[in-house]
């Protein structure tokens, strides 16, 4: 299925059709997924077939939410969308779904007791990429990645039985680690649509003016700040390791190749030698193989 977001709106949006039964929406979510699949990549080949289905659930509630914040034609219809999905996940809490994925959602959540706190916080970032475009100290951003990166790596968690209090600040590290490393790569496509995740506060330490970011110009000290970025954020990554031990080895492969391939990007940042102006750094189809199978040797080695 070819997946158009301004029909599925019409379709399910607030002015849309009636309540299907838990089987359609089990099945709306899965096509959602395979629609995506290449985003997809929790849903790896060792994933359990019996959380397949929760995995879909969950992965159609982040589909939906962020083709609202980006495919709804502009801030103000996608705040008010954004604020129709927020009562739709009460609904789902209180009992009375209506969206296909939130009935399908419904399920997951009973039966792994998901709490509503992770699905919450995706829609305060996705609501503060409507109103708040750039960031004016690192911290500002890793409050922001608080929200739109770590309840990805909580549901996980959740999801696999395995979720308490030391598991989650890892995954944190983690998530923050994966946030970063696509911001820095999307330094150029994010500046398209209005946004700048590199924090003021950095570009003035190293010498890089807002007009020089706009214009796109490659120089030495936006070469510098690059470099200060990619070592702080690889960081986060070794940080968030000492989780892969602590969660089932079907989740350890994914938790690692997400750790690895975000260290891959970083690693193609430098080949390029910082410039992300003049090309998007890449991971080749060859590399992701390489990594994937590294991730599966390791978790033997554990």
């Amino acid at each position: 299925m070819a997946w158009d977001f301004a029909a599925e709106l019409r379709r399910w949006g607030p002015a849309g059709g009636d309540c299907p039964s838990l089987a359609f929406a089990r099945s709306y979510c899965a096509r959602i997924a395979r629609s995506h699949y290449e985003n997809f990549t929790v849903t790896s080949v060792l994933l359990p077939r019996k959380l397949l289905s929760h995995f879909h659930a969950v992965y159609a509630y982040c589909r939906w939410a962020d083709d609202i914040a980006d495919e709804s034609g502009g801030s103000d219809n996608a705040l008010s969308l954004l604020a129709w999905w927020q009562r739709e996940l009460q609904a789902c809490y209180d009992g009375t779904p209506k969206h296909p994925v939130m009935i399908a959602l419904q399920q997951t959540i009973r039966a792994k007791a998901i709490p509503p706190e992770p699905f919450q916080n995706l829609l305060v970032a996705f609501r503060q990429d409507q109103t708040k475009p750039e960031y004016a100290t690192f911290d500002e951003l890793l409050q922001y990645c608080q929200n739109s990166a770590n309840p990805v790596g909580h549901l996980v968690l959740h999801l696999f039985d395995c979720y308490d209090a030391e598991r989650a600040a890892l995954s944190d590290y983690v998530c923050t680690g994966l946030q970063l490393a696509n911001f820095w790569q999307d330094v150029a496509r994010d500046l398209t649509i209005g946004r700048i995740y590199i924090p003021e506060e950095d570009r003035r330490r190293f010498g890089y003016s807002l007009e020089e970011l706009h214009a796109r110009k490659m120089t030495p000290a936006f070469r510098e700040l690059m470099r200060f970025e990619i070592e702080r954020t690889r960081d986060f990554f070794s940080r968030g390791k000492p989780l892969l031990p602590m969660i089932p080895p079907r989740l350890r492969v994914d938790i690692d190749l997400f750790i690895r391939g975000g260290e891959a990007i970083l690693n193609a940042i430098e080949r390029i030698n910082h410039d992300v102006w003049a090309q998007r750094p890449e991971v080749s189809k060859r590399e992701k193989l390489r990594l994937f199978a590294a991730a599966i040797l390791a978790t033997f080695r554990l």
